[in-house]
């Protein structure tokens, strides 16, 4: 990076402060001496485990979980205080308490393994003690290191479940015992050690330690340079920047907050230093962030989950992924084209961009990247996949002195790997308990069936009643989707939201494709972290541009406005997932949905090669949209619209003085 952008970031202790405002997980303890390294050492241990059974094989399913699920309550409760007044720099004597609670109970499993399967009936006193201590540790460690929303909803949910009979209407159902809820949740796998908990003990965890060894080569510096070196010199550079690093970061984050406080930290305030308006700086890192979480291969660790509630298999993930992504992130650079040409902004500097010659010389740190999806279209595991990627992510290290993976930073990265990995174990726990009760309940069936019926009382149309329900179901999934991780919130969506889709899906002649349906969920529960009122990544992002958060919010909601179409372009054509479509099929798509997101773009920002009027600007839309909808005539009308809107810019632009054109066409 170069010397006047390291000035413009914010330090490590302003970066450490913000993340600690908005990011939950982000607020552990700083703890030295013996007690540091103690933690060190439970730290690596936890590595140790999750890598060993990774290349030796998988422990038993529940046993495996609970060793999972037991390192990461004691960690949590030993790095994460209970409070904001609770101690930093030592551990209070009721945490070291819960510790020791968490320990006894993901014993359990594993020294009782043979009594608990071969067990006929419930369950006695002492694992109904046992299995209610464990939902309380896993609500106090979800609390205190993923925040209050997922808990508040986890427990809603087991009262659901007690509380059946006196349901109003379609809620109703007959109820679980107290000992017949526990044990669904702690004694089966369909309760917190389910499925989420399974994918965070499995491949969530490596593709995280995978991304912490990534760190360590230096990548994320690379990441901001290759962004500078690519984009810098742009109409609007350093909003490119934001976009072009968020992006990349996307690929190995978890987060959009932390997305936007590692990147935004250094391009908003070169943004705001370039001209753009501090409302405006925000939400374009809050946006390019949040896209972060649907940037494959990753996608915040949602596409590893997706393989088992939507069956489809990983690649399969990842392909339907890509077009939707490079839709979402073109958009975003668009828009903030066409504002930096409305506003009258340049790029940076050349004395800010650091010389490409040299910032390419270390594009092989992003190999590792390429070579794990390499070894999964290869046929290798997930896991092993992953595990493969951490190998070669330390060869590739070796290249050069400033990238080597040396002995400290190997100690650092399973450390921090280890830790980051603390969040999504606790969240998936804490999912696996709405995913347990909805099992056992039928609750997913009741709303969907519910949002189908309340759909059917305004039409009997089939399309409009897909329609109606893809709005409702939206709607939902933003609002369940405010304040929780990509994980739970993906697991939320998918349980709660998505059922409505499916059980539309008896109504149409062309049933809507699972992956479609859960790519659509997925979609508007991510952008909840940019959708006012809650909006976590606007609100970060105004902590570093100073501006307002419900305008920071807003705008980049406008931004993000193609993660609001496209969704509703792969349920009604699926051939943007890249499903049932030729190689020329999949470019045009491309070409002509590009095309449509620089006319939305225009159309939304009120300028193309000039300043437009209103009925320019709706004109400007209608086009895009028909291009973005992957569909033989609606694409040749948008094209038609599209190239009389360029033509008629030409000469207006001409006719009035505005400028030339060419003055405006370089993204």
């Amino acid at each position: 990076m170069t010397e006047v952008n390291e000035q413009l970031q914010l330090s490590k202790e302003e970066q450490e402060a913000l993340m600690e405002k908005y990011d939950s997980e982000s607020r552990s303890r700083k703890l030295t001496g013996y007690i540091g390294i103690a933690i060190i050492i439970i730290l690596l241990g936890f590595s140790a485990f999750q890598i060993s059974t990774a290349a030796f094989g998988q422990l038993t399913a529940v046993i495996q979980r609970t060793i999972h699920l037991g390192f990461a309550l004691v960690l949590i409760f030993l790095l994460f205080p209970a409070l904001k007044k609770s101690p930093r720099k030592s551990i209070p004597w009721y945490d070291y308490v819960l510790a020791v609670l968490a320990i006894i109970v993901c014993s359990y499993w594993p020294l009782f393994y043979e009594t608990l399967v071969q067990k006929i009936g419930g369950i006695d006193t002492s694992q109904l003690i046992i299995g209610s201590l464990a939902i309380l540790l896993v609500f106090e460690g979800a609390r205190r290191v993923v925040g209050l929303p997922l808990v508040i909803v986890s427990f809603a949910f087991l009262l659901y479940a007690l509380l059946g009979p006196y349901m109003p209407g379609v809620l109703a159902h007959k109820g679980l015992s107290l000992h017949q809820l526990v044990e669904t949740m702690f004694f089966t796998t369909d309760g917190i050690l389910g499925t989420p908990l399974m994918v965070s003990s499995t491949y969530i965890f490596l593709f995280i330690m995978f991304g912490a060894f990534l760190m360590q080569t230096g990548v994320g510096d690379y990441f901001n340079d290759l962004a500078i070196a690519i984009a810098g010199k742009r109409t609007g550079g350093p909003a490119k920047v934001a976009i072009f690093t968020s992006a990349l970061e996307g690929t190995i984050s978890g987060s959009s907050v932390a997305n936007v406080v590692q990147s935004g930290s250094y391009t908003i305030p070169m943004m705001k230093r370039l001209g753009y308006n501090k409302n405006f700086a925000g939400a374009v890192e809050a946006a390019a962030s949040t896209g972060g979480q649907i940037m494959p291969p990753v996608m915040g660790a949602a596409a590893f989950l997706m393989i088992e509630f939507a069956g489809v298999p990983y690649m399969e993930i990842i392909k339907a992924a890509v077009i939707p992504a490079i839709l979402y992130f073109s958009g975003i650079w668009i828009m903030t084209h066409f504002e930096a040409k409305r506003v009258g902004l340049k790029g940076l500097p050349a004395d800010q961009i650091p010389p490409k010659k040299e910032v390419f010389k270390k594009i092989y740190l992003l190999t590792p990247i390429i070579a794990i999806i390499f070894f999964m279209d290869m046929g290798f595991s997930i896991s092993r996949a992953a595990l493969f990627g951490i190998i070669f992510t330390v060869i590739v290290s070796l290249f050069r002195k400033d990238t080597r993976i040396t002995f400290p930073k190997l100690l650092i990265a399973l450390t921090d790997g280890a830790k980051a990995a603390l969040g999504v174990a606790a969240a998936t726990a804490a999912a696996g308990i709405i995913v347990g009760v909805v099992t056992r309940t039928g609750l997913g069936l009741k709303l969907g069936h519910g949002i189908v019926g309340f759909a059917q009382t305004i039409t009997s149309n089939p399309d409009i009643l897909l329609l109606l329900t893809l709005i409702f179901t939206m709607i939902t999934s933003i609002i369940i989707g405010m304040g929780s991780p990509t994980t739970a919130n993906y697991i939320i969506t998918s349980t709660i939201a998505l059922p409505a889709i499916l059980a539309l899906n008896v109504h149409l002649d062309a049933p809507v494709e699972i992956l479609a349906a859960h790519m659509f969920v997925f979609y508007f529960g991510i952008v909840a972290d940019i959708t006012p009122p809650v909006a976590l990544a606007a609100f970060a992002a105004t902590g570093i541009s100073g501006g307002e958060p419900m305008r920071t919010a807003i705008n980049a909601t406008k931004l993000a406005i193609a993660a609001f179409i496209i969704p509703y372009m792969f349920v009604f054509e699926p051939q943007i997932l890249m499903i049932d479509v030729t190689f020329w099929g999949i470019l045009w798509i491309i070409i002509t949905a590009i095309t449509g997101m620089v006319a939305i773009g225009a159309g939304l920002v009120g300028f193309w090669y000039r300043k437009l009027n209103w009925v320019e600007r709706m004109i400007s839309v209608v086009a895009g949209l028909l291009l973005v909808y992957p569909e033989g005539y609606s694409d040749l009308i948008g094209l038609a619209i599209f190239i009389l809107m360029v033509v008629y810019q030409f000469t207006i632009g001409k006719d009035k003085g505005t400028g030339t054109p060419s003055q405006n066409i370089s993204a």
